[in-house]
């Protein structure tokens, strides 16, 4: 009964993982073509609101679910269950309607502190999403705490489908039609709301289906504890999960402002914000490659945990340090290596190189703070690490305009990474003695950083060779890009079994990792 029970846990974990990928591959993706229709300026307006929305989606679909879903499993009969989501629901409820409220009565004035009152109609339009969070986080958190992961799972995949269906659209009709770039922007932030409608629309289906009732008893439980851990708690998940979020919404006040007031011209300011902006869906692609593997291991971690198998849950936890840093840096040093061919491929232009490469230095800080909080989050180690991103953010809150001032875009990028190097260094620092240890152990940061340097060599310079010598145009780029980056990934392979990077354990945690052992063996 039990390794039944483990198998569906195991299975539906895959599922939402799986889902997840899709969620986040589809996120990253369309802004190529979204930019590529809309150009820099229509690019910078759409991205200067995207910050609210994304932290709205991170409520509803990865911060808030979770932790609802924790306080479901705790739950020891349904009527507790109905209880707590009861109050979970009404809690959520003020503070959709707080945000919701705040965003449109401030929406001019946010606007303004943006550089742009014309941003105001964007604003209203993205707020009324957050009328549907409390709905979405309940249901999401009440399947997910039960253990039933396809209910959300095809909820996220519809939500982003849609989503992107809308802003595509909009993208299109604004060029055929020859709409504002704030008119477009207005109907692109229209696809949050139809999103959100159409992941309602698959949650109530599946609560119909199994005649859940989210509501109906009285509550039992202390407001005041709950509402406590929402806060501390359920704080601390969106806080991360929402993390590059969080640093992109201060970039939108600060960016454009920044370039203006260093004297850059308003179109221009615009337009280099736009460019800035490319870095965004690279480094999304990126933390992708870096966490989706490490976090399979999430559910042993937590199972070593509860069965407090000490020295089970340490050697899970190197293992995930482990990959999330090695896949973090390789994708890095590949996408820099790359970074002129992969600009003009996606964006038809080199414009930004520095900036944008610089920017993606963000993939290997994100990745390693993720890990390590998901890590210390299982020891229900929340307000150090909650305090260490705080303190990251007011970095980037202190220093962005005025490093955007002195050295345009790219010192928005160095902001950005030195904020993510402050929160980790203290992450690090609040760790245990093990977790510190686990980057260093075996030698492994020296081999992962000569391995990268190697790799960035054999294809960075001989890549640019070739695009100027063959006086190659975007397709021909594309091409020679895309060959590269799987030779570079053949190159680490190869250099990190011969250096002997990751230990057995670490290989057969990777995809087609078993397989690989096994033709080692043979030959």
């Amino acid at each position: 009964m039990k390794n039944q029970q483990m198998k569906h846990v195991m299975r539906g974990a895959l599922i939402l993982s799986a889902a997840s990928l899709i969620a986040k591959i589809l996120s990253a993706i369309y802004r190529v073509p979204f930019q590529n229709l809309v150009g820099n300026t229509g690019f910078y307006v759409y991205q200067q609101i995207y910050p609210i929305y994304g932290i709205g989606m991170t409520f509803a679909l990865s911060g808030l679910p979770v932790f609802i879903s924790k306080l479901v499993a705790e739950q020891k009969t349904p009527l507790a269950r109905r209880q707590v989501l009861k109050q979970s629901r009404l809690l959520l409820a003020g503070l959709s309607a707080v945000i919701f409220l705040g965003l449109q009565l401030g929406a001019g004035k946010i606007a303004l502190a943006m550089g742009d009152g014309q941003f105001k109609p964007l604003i209203l339009t993205v707020s009324f999403m957050f009328l549907a969070m409390p709905y979405l986080a309940v249901s999401r958190g009440y399947f997910q705490g039960t253990f039933e992961m396809v209910p959300t799972a095809i909820s996220q995949v519809a939500e982003q489908l849609v989503r992107v269906g809308v802003i595509l659209i909009a993208a299109y009709l604004a060029v055929k039609q020859g709409w504002s770039v704030y008119k477009m922007g207005s109907w692109a932030m229209s696809g949050a709301l139809f999103g959100a409608l159409a992941a309602a629309g698959v949650l109530v289906y599946f609560v119909r289906q199994q005649q859940t009732k989210l509501t109906g008893a009285n509550a039992t439980i202390s407001y005041r504890y709950l509402l406590k851990r929402f806060l501390l708690e359920g704080g601390s998940i969106c806080l991360f999960s929402a993390m590059i979020i969080l640093l992109q919404l201060v970039d939108s006040f600060t960016v454009k402002n920044g370039l203006v007031a260093s004297g850059v011209s308003q179109g221009l300011a615009k337009s280099l914000k736009g460019v800035y902006d490319r870095g965004q869906p690279l480094v999304q692609l990126g933390l992708v490659v870096a966490t989706s593997f490490s976090s399979t291991l999430l559910p042993s971690l937590t199972k070593a945990r509860q069965q407090r198998q000490i020295t089970s849950f340490y050697r899970t936890a190197s293992t995930m340090i482990h990959l999330s840093f090695a896949l973090s840096v390789a994708a890095t040093a590949g996408l820099i290596a790359l970074i002129p061919g992969i600009n003009r491929l996606l964006f038809g232009s080199t414009q930004g190189d520095l900036a944008i490469g610089l920017y993606l230095l963000s993939i290997i800080f994100v990745a390693l703070i993720s890990t390590y909080n998901s890590v210390l989050q299982s020891q229900n180690q929340y307000h150090l690490t909650t305090i260490a991103l705080f303190l990251g953010i007011i970095v980037k809150v202190l220093l962005n305009r005025w490093a955007t001032f002195r050295w345009g875009i790219t010192g928005a990028s160095a902001v950005t990474v030195m904020a993510l190097v402050v929160t980790f260094c203290l992450i690090l620092w609040q760790s245990d003695d093990q977790l510190r240890r686990a980057l260093v152990a075996r030698q492994f940061m020296f081999k992962l950083v000569v391995i990268c340097f190697v790799m960035m060599l054999l294809i960075g310079p001989s890549t640019r060779w070739l695009i100027n010598e063959l006086a190659a145009g975007r397709l021909l780029t594309g091409l020679l890009t895309l060959l590269a980056v799987l030779i570079g990934g053949i190159i680490f392979v190869l250099l990190a079994t011969v250096g002997h990077l990751f230990s057995i354990r670490e290989w057969l945690a990777l995809p087609l990792g078993r397989r690989y052992l096994k033709f080692l063996s043979r030959k």
